[in-house]
C-alpha cells in the first residue's frame, strides 16, 4: 500500500465519523443551521425586506418569506448581478453560476466563499465516504478524469462567472492535480465533440482508476475508447474500479455501461447543483443518497401532489415520510431563501435521512391527469430493458393529445435503441404494464379507455445527441428532459425518428 493511500484511509475514517456525528443528530443540527443563516443575513437587504430579525421559529419563517422560484427571486439577483453588495447575502458572492434559463434566458446563481467550500468538501467527502466503507484506496494513485464544462470563467461586475463544473475545477486539491486528466486546455474546448476526442487521445494510455459525469455524456466517451482501442473500458483501463455520476439516473445506462466497460465497477451517486451539493451515496449496500444537513442549506418539502395549491404546507425533516414524493425546497450560505430547485425527491430512510431525486416539479405528464413523474417512466423502461434483450442509449416521454385518424390519446415514447427488442410487443406491454401498476391514475386513464396504451417513436443512432447538439446543450452538465406535458421536445425530436 502506498504512503498517499494509507493516508487516504487515515483521512477517510475521520470524515466518517464527523459525518456519523451530524447525521445522528439531524433536527439539532438543521435548527442550528437555520439560526446560524438567519442571523448571519438579517443586516442584507432580503433580511430586512423579510424581517429576518424577529423570525425565532420554522412558523415565523413560513409566514415572512414565501416559496419562490429564480423567476420570483431575481429583483434580489438582478441587484447582485449588477454589483450591488449585501443583498441576499453579507458582501458580495464570489461567482455566479451561470445556467440555462427556462423562461428569461441565462440565470445566475450566486456562490459564496461559504457555500463553494461547502460545495467542495461535499464532493470530497463522498469519495472519503467510500474508501473508509470499502476499504479501496489504492485508486488514488492512478489517473482520475471529471467529464466537465469548461475552467475558463469571465467577470461580470467584478464577479467571475462561468458554470459550475468549471468552477468547481479551480479547487482540486494540489494532491490531485497531479492525477487528474484531461488538460486544462482540453478542458477548455468548448465544442463537446472535439472535447471528447481529444480526451480519447489523453486517456487511452494511461491508468484511469476514477471516471465522474453526466453517464450520458460518460457514454459517449466510453464509446469513443471502444471504437478507438477496439477494447472494452475495463480491459483498456485494467484498474478502473470506480464511476462517479449525478445529474440523472444511472439505472436506464447500467446495462449499456456494464457492456462498455466488460465489468461490474463500483459507482457513487452525487446529487449536487449549481444552488447547492444536497446529497451523496453514502454506502454500497443501500440505496439513496445521504441528506447533507451541516453543509450551509436548509430544507423543506412540499408534497408534490399539493405543491400547486395556494395553502400547501411547508414541513421540515421532522415530519417527512418515506416514499413521498416531496419537492425540495432549499435556503442557503449563498443567499437563497426558500428556494424552489424544481426537484423532487422521496425518502428512502429517515434514521438516517436518505433519498432519491424522482424528477422535477416541471418535468412530469398530466396531460390528462395521470400526473406521471420522471421515477415511473425510469423505473418502467428498467422493467422493459430486464424482460427483453433491448439496450436502450436514450428516451423522453410526451403526451400524444391529438393523434390521427381518431385515435384515443396516448403516452408517446420516444426511444433511442442501442439493441432494438426481439419481441417489441412484449417491451411495449411490460412498459405500459409496469406505468399503471406504479401510477393509479394512468390504470384508471387506460382502463376507463381514455387514453389507449403507450406508442413508441424510435429514434435513429445518436439521435438525441444531434437533438441536443441542435439546441446548443452538448455535453457537460446538460441533461436529457426525462418528459414533458407539451410537444416542445417532441416535436424537435421528430426530425430524428428512424
Amino acid at each position: 500500500m502506498s504512503l498517499k493511500s494509507l493516508a487516504a484511509k487515515i483521512f477517510a475514517k475521520r470524515i466518517a465519523k464527523r459525518t456519523k456525528k451530524w447525521a445522528d443528530n439531524p433536527f439539532l443540527t438543521q435548527d442550528k443551521l437555520f439560526k446560524q443563516l438567519l442571523e448571519k443575513a438579517q443586516h442584507t437587504a432580503f433580511g430586512k425586506d423579510h424581517n429576518f430579525n424577529v423570525i425565532k421559529s420554522h412558523a415565523d419563517f413560513i409566514t415572512n418569506v414565501p416559496v419562490r422560484d429564480y423567476e420570483e427571486l431575481k429583483v434580489y439577483v438582478e441587484k447582485v448581478v449588477a454589483g450591488k453588495p449585501d443583498i441576499l447575502w453579507p458582501g458580495k458572492p464570489v461567482y455566479f453560476a451561470k445556467t440555462s434559463g427556462t423562461t428569461s434566458g441565462a440565470k445566475y446563481i450566486p456562490i459564496t466563499e461559504e457555500s463553494i467550500k461547502n460545495q467542495v468538501e461535499a464532493s470530497r467527502n463522498a469519495i472519503l465516504n467510500y474508501i473508509n466503507e470499502t476499504g479501496n484506496s489504492e485508486f488514488v494513485n492512478g489517473k482520475m478524469i471529471f467529464l466537465q464544462g469548461s475552467p475558463e470563467l469571465h467577470e461580470k461586475n467584478g464577479v467571475k462567472l462561468g458554470r459550475l463544473s468549471g468552477i468547481s475545477a479551480h479547487y482540486v486539491p494540489n494532491y490531485l492535480q497531479k492525477n487528474r486528466l484531461p488538460s486544462w486546455e482540453t478542458n477548455c474546448i468548448d465544442d463537446w465533440d472535439t472535447k471528447v476526442n481529444k480526451i480519447v487521445e489523453e486517456t487511452i494510455n494511461e491508468d484511469m482508476t476514477v471516471i465522474a459525469g453526466i453517464p450520458s455524456w460518460v457514454q459517449m466517451y466510453f464509446e469513443k475508447l471502444n471504437a478507438t482501442s477496439n477494447k472494452k473500458v475495463g480491459e483498456l483501463f485494467k484498474n478502473f474500479n470506480l464511476f462517479i455520476y449525478g445529474g440523472v439516473n444511472y439505472e436506464p445506462y447500467r446495462a449499456k455501461f456494464e457492456n462498455l466497460i466488460g465489468r461490474k465497477v463500483d459507482s457513487i451517486e452525487l446529487f449536487p447543483a449549481s444552488e447547492g451539493f444536497f446529497a451523496y451515496q453514502d454506502s454500497q449496500k443501500e440505496k439513496g443518497m445521504l441528506l447533507l444537513l451541516n453543509s450551509g442549506i436548509f430544507y423543506e418539502f412540499i408534497k408534490s401532489d399539493e405543491f400547486f395549491d395556494k395553502d400547501a404546507k411547508r414541513i421540515t425533516i421532522k415530519e417527512v415520510e418515506l416514499g413521498v414524493n416531496y419537492v425540495m425546497i432549499i435556503s442557503t450560505n449563498a443567499g437563497l431563501w426558500a428556494y424552489n430547485l424544481g426537484d423532487t425527491i422521496q425518502f428512502t430512510s429517515i434514521k438516517p435521512f436518505k433519498i432519491i431525486v424522482s424528477g422535477r416539479i416541471k418535468h412530469f405528464i398530466s396531460a390528462f391527469g395521470e400526473h406521471v413523474i420522471g421515477k415511473e417512466v425510469e423505473s418502467a423502461i428498467q422493467q422493459a430493458i430486464a424482460a427483453t434483450d433491448a439496450s436502450v442509449n436514450e428516451f423522453t416521454v410526451a403526451p400524444q393529445i391529438t393523434p390521427n385518424e381518431n385515435e384515443l390519446p396516448y403516452h408517446e415514447w420516444f426511444i433511442e435503441f442501442e439493441k432494438e427488442p426481439t419481441d417489441i410487443l412484449k417491451f411495449i406491454h411490460v412498459l405500459d404494464q409496469t406505468l399503471q401498476e406504479q401510477n393509479s391514475y394512468y390504470y384508471d386513464l387506460i382502463e376507463g379507455k381514455i387514453l389507449q396504451p403507450l406508442k413508441i417513436t424510435a429514434i435513429k443512432k445518436d439521435g438525441f445527441r444531434d437533438y441536443m447538439k441542435s439546441i446548443g446543450k452538448l455535453g457537460g452538465q446538460n441533461k436529457v428532459q426525462r418528459l414533458s406535458n407539451d410537444r416542445k421536445v417532441a416535436s424537435e425530436l421528430n426530425n430524428f425518428k428512424i
